[in-house]
């Protein structure tokens, strides 16, 4: 797998960044500044599964009348 480290973890978003955080600092799981391209890959599963339950329970994605 191609990508991964630290200039990948420069181009990272807040939530991101945010799940990294928990990952080091709650989960213990090491430093998180320097992640291989699987690691990012699940990061972004775990982002794309916080966002689709924030849009379902606000109701973010539905048209506004």
């Amino acid at each position: 797998m191609a990508g991964g480290g630290p200039e990948s973890e420069k181009k990272e978003d807040a939530l991101d960044k945010g799940i990294d955080w928990v990952q080091e600092n709650i989960l213990g799981q090491g430093p998180q500044n320097n992640e291989s391209a699987a690691e990012q890959a699940k990061d972004r599963m775990i982002a794309q599964a916080i966002r689709s339950q924030y849009q379902g329970a606000s109701g973010g994605d539905k048209q506004r009348e």
